[in-house]
């Protein structure tokens, strides 16, 4: 089973892998982008590089996540697989960024994957202010220097595309403590498996 963990920065998703990866030792533990070498340089590129064009980042992380599928998702399909990050983020960026309507943004992202897609999304969801105080909290990278607003579209932007790639959603609130949220999800998976 594939499952993807969701969320703007701060939501908590790292948090959440290395507690999944305790719960789960067997499961494949990857991310998106960066997940292989290449996605490590296009990772770099997009994040810390002098990128101007919107479209060639959109186009970045697509490559990325072609690469990521054939080499990292389609090997593994055996077994538990948990990504940072999939194609709903990749969708939901662009989708922001009014780069391309959402059919055209579905149909990038199935030919990216050849289709494969999570079964399920865990999506973490800030409050307004639970974000402020994190962002606070932190130095921020070319995205979140994007600023609040621009987070919080992101994040109605990846439950909108979760949805629009057909792939069976929960949204969790990511304001409940560490244990809580861990909870959930991991009875959900147990559940799925």
């Amino acid at each position: 089973m594939y499952v993807a963990i969701e969320g703007i920065d701060t939501a908590g998703k790292s948090t959440q892998i290395d507690a999944l990866r305790t719960l789960f030792p067997d499961a494949l533990i990857t991310k998106e982008p960066g997940g292989t070498a290449v996605g490590m340089e296009i990772r770099n590129m997009v994040l810390h590089g002098s990128l101007t064009s919107k479209t060639a980042e959109l186009l970045l992380f697509l490559a990325d996540r072609a690469e990521h599928t054939e080499s990292i998702i389609l090997p593994n399909m055996n077994r538990l697989i948990i990504s940072d990050r999939s194609a709903v983020s990749g969708m939901a960026y662009a989708s922001v960024q009014e780069l391309c309507d959402e059919s055209t943004l579905v149909m990038l992202n199935r030919l990216a994957t050849g289709g494969t897609l999570p079964h399920c999304v865990f999506i973490l969801k800030l409050t307004p202010e639970a974000l402020a105080f994190r962002l606070s909290q932190k130095e921020h990278d070319t995205i979140e220097a994007r600023g609040m607003d621009y987070l919080l579209s992101i994040q109605d932007a990846l439950i909108a595309a979760a949805y629009a790639l057909g792939i069976k959603t929960y949204v969790i609130d990511a304001t409940q403590s560490i244990d809580t949220i861990t909870n959930e999800i991991t009875t959900l998976i147990k559940g799925a498996l």
